[in-house]
C-alpha cells in the first residue's frame, strides 16, 4: 500500500475530540506518519489500543504528554489534562515539563559535549576543575556513573546554616557549603553504584567552571539551539519559567510550588516538551552532537559487581539484553513523573512526562512496547 493511502486511511481515522473524564481533559491530537514501514491497519490497530490505554489512564489520574516514535516517525501522540488546573490550560505541544531526573543525560551530554572540544576527560580529577574541593581522588567519571560516594546534598542544602527562607539556591551556594562542611564519603570512590544526585550539582557546576557560561546558557547554546529545541530550557535561581509551562500537581490537583531546592541545576529543573526529546534523541543516531566514540561510551555499562542486564553508563539507565540494548532514564520531583526510553536497535522510542503524581507512570513503557511490537521485554518500573 503506497504512503498517501496510509496516510489518508490513518488522518481521518484519529479522532480530533476533546473529552471530560471526572477533572481531567483528554486531549488528542492528529499525527502525520511518514516513511513508517508498517501498513495502515496495523497503525490503526496500535493507535486504537493505546488511546484505550490511555484513557483508562486518565481516568485514575493521568495528566501529561506522550510520544511514541520508530525510526524518525511519531507514530502516537497525545496530549492529557492540565497544564494550569486553575486557568483550565490544557497541555499542548508547547507546554514544557519538569524533567526531574531526566535532566541527567542532558547533564552528561554537556559534559560529553566539553571533553568532545578537548576541555576536559571523563577520568580527570575534579579538583583540576575546582581546587578547593575536598575530595582529590574523586573523578568526572564518578560523578556520571554515580559511584563517587558522596552523600545526597538535600538536608546538607536545607541546613539553618544557609538561611535561605524562600529564595532559590544557586549551585554556587550548594558547592560552598560541600566544601566548607566536607561531609563523609557514604563509601570508598568507584567500589559501588549508588545514586545520588549529588554527583550531577556538581557537573553542572564543572560546566559552568569550564564554559564561564551559566549551566543554562551553555545547554541553551549547545544543544537546545542547534537542535530547534525551542520549548526547552534551563530553570535556575536567575531564571522564570515560560508563561506556558507545566505546574506541578500532587494526585489530588494541589500545586506544589516552586521551592529553595528548585534552583539547582543538573540533577533536575529542566523543562521540556516530548517533541523537544525526540530531536535530541534522534540527534543522537547521527554525528550533530557528540562524536560516535564518546556516545558509545556514555552507553557503556560501569559498576559491574553484581551479574544482570540492568546497568548504569554515563548519564543513562541501560537494560543491556543479548538482542536488544535499552537506554532510559526515568524522573521523580515534586508531582512530575518522568520516562524516556530508547530501544536504540530498532530505533524506537518511548516519551512520558507527567505533571501530576500518578506513580504508575513507570510502569506505561512496558504497555507501550508490548502494544506496539506485540513482544515482551522486562522493564522494571525504576522511581528516580
Amino acid at each position: 500500500m503506497n504512503r498517501l493511502v496510509i496516510f489518508i486511511l490513518f488522518i481521518f481515522w484519529i479522532p480530533k475530540i476533546t473529552a471530560q473524564s471526572a477533572n481531567n481533559t483528554v486531549k488528542y491530537s492528529a499525527v502525520v506518519i511518514k516513511n513508517v514501514d508498517v501498513n495502515s491497519q496495523d497503525l490503526k490497530s496500535i493507535s486504537y489500543k493505546l488511546d484505550s490505554f490511555y484513557q483508562k489512564r486518565v481516568v485514575a489520574g493521568f495528566s501529561g504528554q506522550v510520544l511514541v516514535g520508530y525510526k524518525g516517525n511519531i507514530i502516537f501522540e497525545r496530549y492529557f489534562g492540565y497544564s494550569d488546573k486553575q486557568s483550565e490550560r490544557l497541555i499542548d505541544a508547547h507546554s514544557p515539563t519538569q524533567l526531574a531526573s531526566v535532566s541527567k543525560p542532558i547533564t552528561a551530554l554537556a559534559i560529553a559535549l566539553l571533553k568532545d572540544r578537548g576541555l576536559l576527560n571523563f577520568d580527570d580529577s575534579i579538583t583540576k576543575y575546582i581546587p578547593t574541593f575536598p575530595y582529590p581522588n574523586l573523578t568526572i567519571r564518578n560523578l556520571l556513573t554515580h559511584r563517587s560516594g558522596l552523600p545526597e546534598y538535600f538536608g546538607m542544602a536545607m541546613s539553618k546554616e544557609l538561611a535561605i527562607g524562600d529564595s532559590l539556591l544557586s549551585n554556587d551556594s550548594l558547592m560552598s557549603l560541600l566544601i566548607e562542611k566536607k561531609p563523609k564519603l557514604i563509601r570508598q570512590p568507584n567500589t559501588k553504584f549508588q545514586y545520588r544526585n549529588t554527583n550531577y550539582v556538581i557537573l553542572s557546576y564543572i560546566v559552568q567552571i569550564i564554559s564561564k557560561q551559566s549551566f543554562a546558557q551553555f545547554v541553551k547554546a549547545t544543544i537546545f539551539d542547534p537542535l530547534e529545541m525551542n520549548d526547552s530550557y534551563v530553570f535556575d535561581h536567575t531564571q522564570t519559567h515560560k508563561p506556558t509551562y507545566c505546574k506541578n500537581y500532587k494526585g489530588g490537583w494541589k500545586e506544589q510550588k516552586d521551592m529553595p531546592l528548585d534552583g539547582i541545576t543538573g540533577d533536575k529543573s529542566i523543562y521540556s516538551t516530548v517533541q523537544d526529546l525526540y530531536k535530541l534523541d534522534q540527534a543522537l543516531y547521527t554525528n550533530k552532537l557528540i562524536q560516535p566514540q564518546t556516545l558509545q561510551e556514555m552507553y557503556m555499562p560501569y559498576s559491574v559487581e553484581k551479574q544482570g542486564y540492568q546497568n548504569y553508563g554515563l548519564g543513562w539507565r541501560m537494560y543491556d539484553y543479548p538482542d536488544q540494548k535499552v537506554i532510559f532514564h526515568n524522573g521523580y520531583w515534586h508531582g512530575n513523573n518522568n520516562c524516556f526510553y530508547r530501544f536504540t536497535t530498532d530505533n524506537f522510542t518511548i516519551i512520558i512526562l507527567g505533571n501530576k503524581f500518578n506513580n504508575y507512570i513507570y510502569a506505561h513503557p512496558q504497555v507501550i512496547y508490548t502494544i506496539v511490537t506485540n513482544k515482551n521485554v522486562e522493564l522494571t518500573p525504576i522511581e528516580e
